[in-house]
């Protein structure tokens, strides 16, 4: 397939896809053609033509374009073949800026507008390259910390949207990348925007090409590295800032134009900033009339659907990435004790009972004082608070165990529910649940959601098995699937149907309407999930030992891993119906049990349980009180806060 490529040409590859995405549009543009010379009546036909489908077919051209152009840019400076503005997280600081000024200054246009998306790009950028310097910049760094970043900005994003309820759907569907038109004004002013920074592009094409010798090469012949690399960053983040201020997030272009021009042969920088734009455009702009073909009408964003396409695009970009395996610290010898204190499991339990209480008990009263709930309103207000809580102790019990399993089970310490793409995989089947059912039930939910969440580890499992499960390679891999699934559920939520925006609201991971027999039935699959987990700890310690040894033990691998597969989607699944797919619990809780000297499996399996019920329930009481009389979801919350985690731990790896 890549030596066809090769053979047809970059030039050839970028013209047919321009050429066919403006066939595929005349092909649309067809029926209006006789009212392009309309009488001096009013044609209603003449006036969507020029200011609703024209603008947007330029629209398409001009964002897709700048984002393969932004693409081609990172990948050449990072020497990454993955870096993208969305892989980067780049897009998603910018819609974060956005939404929070928008919410503010509704009527925010033009210079103002870009300044923000820019600030907000930027200080995304900041961030992730702060983290990827400890690492030289490595593929795996970079990319990670992007996406965490990206996810970060998402739940942020999520948080402020679902507290301005006016503005819910709006907003949603232009975050998700729109590309609707109702005049030329969009176009007109990205246009010279965007040529300006092309023509920055282009003049620095030489130092782009020196940067690919390395530092000290670049340097030898009198480059100043790091200003350059500065300069040339600095136009890859402006170019992404513009389109997600003009249209929102597009997903993908900038990942997978540059490497379909690559692939066709383009090897010199200057080719490929030439063609890379060149494709951009057309594929953007196919895609978009692809949707209006398939889905007529605005309700589906092309952002969307972009990275419904672009996923598979880097799973399948995933072998050419250089990863290198490294299992968790620590953990290599489960059976031989490791010095240092260790908590007492005796005093974490009653700490995490006094907390639950402490929930249920303590909070704010209607005029907003804080109090302790007086017995007098018992009857009244318990029977509002207790199912909150004991589902958010149950779903995080869950949460806690099921990352601890994987963990152990890929050999990552970043491994998660929410990381690999499991919880994405267990809303898509809720979803789907939802859209096949009039009113499904709680059972009817769990089959289809622990379904999607098992879909996702086959696929992980079987896409990492022939690199040998790779650590690395299995969390991007992970990550890859959690992007393709959660388009998938944009897509859903945005068309149009009163289920979608349900399901965005369900997503964000609250615990609202959960009643008796939900967070009965939470508690229950938490105690069930936990003592199949103790069962199975003696599979958990030998795994780490290799496959080798393991079966050399005894152990049969490939049952026990399917087995512990199936159970984490079994508790995925559960967790994830009552608080959403974004809480990272799962990444936290393994580690902060980890921190307190626990590394046996049976005490950490313990221990990550009752860590996870005390970060949801924390997190469900937050929700309630820190925005009152709003309430924030706990899913968001916890979210919030494992992020930070996450990079925090990704920072000190060596």
């Amino acid at each position: 397939m890549k030596a066809q490529i090769s053979g047809f040409g970059a030039p050839a590859l970028a013209s047919l896809l321009l050429f066919s995405s403006l066939g595929l549009a005349l092909l649309d543009l067809l029926p209006s053609m006789p009212h392009l010379e309309t009488s001096g009546g009013y044609d209603a036909q003449h006036l969507l033509l020029l200011y609703s489908t024209l603008p947007r077919m330029a629209t398409a051209l001009i964002t897709g374009a700048a984002l393969a152009l932004s693409g081609t840019i990172l990948q050449q400076v990072l020497r990454n073949p993955l870096a993208s503005p969305t892989t980067l997280g780049v897009s998603a600081g910018a819609n974060l800026a956005l939404v929070s000024v928008m919410l503010a200054f509704p009527s925010l246009a033009g210079w103002g507008r870009d300044a923000v998306a820019l600030a907000g790009s930027a200080a995304a950028a900041f961030a992730i390259f702060s983290i990827s310097a400890r690492h030289g910049f490595s593929p795996f760094s970079l990319i990670l910390s992007g996406m965490i970043i990206g996810l970060w900005c998402g739940a942020a994003a999520a948080i402020l949207i679902l507290m301005n309820d006016q503005y819910l759907s709006g907003i949603f569907i232009w975050g998700a990348g729109s590309l609707s038109q109702q005049s030329w004004a969009i176009p007109l002013s990205l246009l010279p925007k965007v040529a300006l920074l092309a023509g920055l592009a282009f003049l620095a094409a030489r130092p782009l090409a020196l940067s690919q010798l390395g530092d000290a090469g670049a340097a030898s012949l009198g480059l100043p590295i790091k200003w350059a690399r500065g300069f040339i960053l600095a136009i890859a983040i402006a170019l992404s800032a513009l389109v997600t201020s003009a249209v929102g997030v597009i997903g993908f272009i900038g990942l997978v134009a540059p490497q379909i021009v690559r692939l066709a042969g383009a090897r010199r920088v200057v080719s490929q900033l030439i063609w890379s734009p060149i494709a951009g455009a057309g594929l953007l702009l196919l895609t978009d009339e692809a949707i209006k073909l398939l889905a007529p009408g605005d309700f589906v964003p092309t952002g969307a659907v972009t990275a419904l396409l672009g996923g598979p695009i880097l799973i399948a970009l995933l072998p050419r990435l250089a990863t290198a395996t490294r299992a968790l610290p620590g953990m290599a010898s489960p059976g031989v004790a490791v010095a240092g204190r260790t908590a007492p499991l005796g005093l974490l339990l009653v700490s995490v009972a006094a907390l639950a209480a402490a929930a249920i008990f303590f909070g704010r009263a209607p005029d907003g004082s804080w109090t302790w709930l007086p017995a007098a309103a018992w009857n009244e207000i318990l029977p509002l608070r207790l199912p909150r809580v004991a589902a958010a102790f149950g779903a995080g019990t869950v949460l806690g165990v099921t990352g601890l399993i994987l963990q152990r089970l890929t050999g990552n310490e970043m491994a998660s529910p929410e990381v690999l793409g499991v919880s994405a995989g267990a809303t898509l089947g809720v979803a789907a649940a939802m859209f096949a059912f009039a009113a499904p039930g709680l059972t009817v939910q769990l089959a289809f959601a622990g379904g999607g969440a098992f879909g996702v580890l086959l696929l992980i499992f079987l896409l990492s098995a022939r690199s040998g499960f790779g650590p690395n390679r299995v969390l991007l891999a992970g990550i890859a699937f959690g992007a393709i699934l959660d388009a998938g559920i944009g897509v859903l939520a945005a068309s149009g149907d009163p289920r979608g925006l349900a399901l965005i609201r369900w997503m964000s991971g609250s615990t609202y309407f959960v009643d008796n027999s939900v967070a009965a039935s939470a508690m229950l699959i938490a105690l069930a999930c936990l003592i199949a987990a103790f069962l199975a700890s003696r599979w958990l310690a030998l795994l780490l030992l290799g496959s080798e040894t393991a079966s050399e033990l005894g152990l049969r691998i490939a049952p026990a891993r399917g087995v512990l597969f199936g159970l984490s989607a079994i508790m995925t699944a559960a967790a994830t119906l009552v608080v959403g797919p974004l809480s990272f619990v799962g990444l936290m809780a393994p580690h902060l049990a980890h921190g307190l000297g626990l590394r046996r499996p049976p005490a950490q399996l313990l221990a990550a349980a009752l860590i996870g019920a005390t970060l949801l329930v924390i997190a469900d009481w937050a929700g309630r009180m820190i925005a009152f009389p709003y309430q924030v979801p706990a899913g968001l919350i916890s979210a919030l806060v494992g992020a930070p985690m996450l990079l925090f731990l990704l920072r000190r790896r060596p």
